[in-house]
This record gives C-alpha cells, sequence and structure tokens, in this order.
C-alpha cells in the first residue's frame, strides 16, 4: 500500500513576520516608563534565571495567530516578560514572540493607557486586546496601567478567567512568582515629575534603577566618610 505525502507550508517564524505596524508610540511618557520597569528589574531576573534564559518585550508584537495581513494576528503589549527563553534566536535578536514557535507564555504583560482605557479591557472575541490575553496569550497576570488616574489594576488568571487581585496594605499588587510588587510611584523619572509604575520587593523596598542605585552609594560613602572624620580619621588617607 502505497501512502500519499501532502506538501505543507511551515508557519512562519519571527524573521519572517513584520516586527512594526507603522503606528506612532502614544505619548513621550511610554518609552521612559517601560525603561523604568526593565532597569530596575533586571537585577532580580538575572538572579532567578543565572543562565540569562529570559526575554522582555516593550512595545513588542506576540504573534498568536496567522493572519493577513499578518499584523492583525498579533497583540503588542507596551511591556512583558517570558521566562525561561533564550533571549536571541540563532544569534539574532528577536524581532517578535511568535506563540506557536515558542510554546511558552508571557509570565506578565502590562498595558499603558493613553486613551479612556476601554482598549485595554476590551473583551470583543478575537479582537479586544483582554479576550486576547485572557483567552489565547494567557499570561498568568495582566497589569492596566493608567498614568492619568495614577493607578493600575493587575489581573490573575484563575481557572481560565482573570480576577482583579486586590491591593495589599501598601497598595501593592503581589507577584509572588517573581517575588516583587507592582504599585504606583509618584516623583522625578528623568525630567518628568509623575506617578509612574513600578516595582518593589516583597518586604516594600522600592527596585531602584541605574541612577537611583548610584545615588544611594554615593550617599552611603558621604555618610561614611563623615563618620571617619568624627573619629579622626582622614578617609582620603584610607583611599591612598
Amino acid at each position: 500500500m502505497t501512502m500519499s505525502t501532502e506538501s505543507f507550508t511551515p508557519l512562519p517564524d519571527h524573521t519572517q513576520l513584520p516586527c512594526e505596524d507603522g503606528t506612532f508610540v502614544k505619548n513621550f511618557q511610554e518609552h521612559p516608563q517601560s525603561i523604568l520597569l526593565t532597569d530596575s528589574i533586571r537585577p532580580i531576573l538575572d538572579a532567578k534565571h543565572p543562565d540569562g534564559n529570559y526575554c522582555i518585550g516593550q512595545d513588542s508584537g506576540i504573534y498568536w495567530r496567522i493572519t493577513d495581513p499578518p499584523q492583525k494576528g498579533a497583540a503588542a503589549p507596551d511591556w512583558f516578560y517570558v521566562p525561561n527563553v533564550p533571549p536571541t534566536l540563532d544569534g539574532q535578536p528577536r524581532r517578535s514572540y511568535v506563540l506557536w514557535q515558542e510554546i511558552i507564555p508571557p509570565q506578565i504583560v502590562i498595558e499603558f493607557v493613553s486613551g479612556n482605557g476601554s482598549e485595554e479591557r476590551d473583551k470583543t472575541p478575537w479582537e479586544g486586546k483582554f479576550w486576547i490575553y485572557e483567552t489565547v496569550i494567557r499570561p498568568p497576570y495582566y497589569a492596566i496601567y493608567e498614568v492619568q488616574k495614577a493607578s493600575v489594576e493587575v489581573y490573575g488568571l484563575t481557572r481560565g478567567r482573570y480576577e482583579l487581585i486586590p491591593a495589599n496594605e501598601r497598595g501593592h499588587f503581589l507577584i509572588p512568582e517573581l517575588g516583587v510588587e507592582l504599585g504606583i510611584w509618584s516623583g522625578l523619572y528623568g525630567n518628568m515629575d509623575l506617578p509612574w509604575l513600578r516595582w518593589w520587593d516583597t518586604q516594600g523596598n522600592l527596585l531602584l534603577y541605574g541612577h537611583e542605585q548610584a545615588e544611594q552609594q554615593r550617599q552611603r560613602a558621604e555618610r561614611l566618610a563623615t563618620r571617619l572624620r568624627e573619629l579622626g580619621v582622614d578617609p582620603e588617607e584610607l583611599a591612598d
């Protein structure tokens, strides 16, 4: 008996799918916000993944179905983190995250609201962001951040549906798998004084970004130098 073979077209990978859709970033706050989230949580992720196998997407596409044009089959969260995947593929930077190629879903997806929030909460089947994240991409956590309202909502996937997670006593939302909390911090970042979305550890300590870490180290060095002078020791001589 002769078995017939049928030709098939392999599914496209990240190098064959568009990595942008030609739209503008909604406002000047979005890119600094993404960088702030990434910079401050990077030490936590490096410790969690000593092999370096994780990736962070910032306004990057997650392909979940094949469509024409291809961009209609992708969601582009403002920020997301995927555990246990290599940061590059075949020695190339990722152009997008392709679910049928990777299998592992993001651990958390974050959307920054620029309008009235209806787009981020849209549950329309096959079209709405909320429906796509809850039903197809299925990150365990989905956060909706509204800078205009100085607020964030965090949803957890429970029995196949997103349920709103209550804030803790600090007004933060625990992400136990990462050992961090997500919440709002009002202050100056760069040259913008705004309510920013930030990370804390589970003891309530703010996770610092690079400039804050350097400033903290400088202040500690100044306090130590002051204490040494009080004890009659010249810190400059110790440095020599």
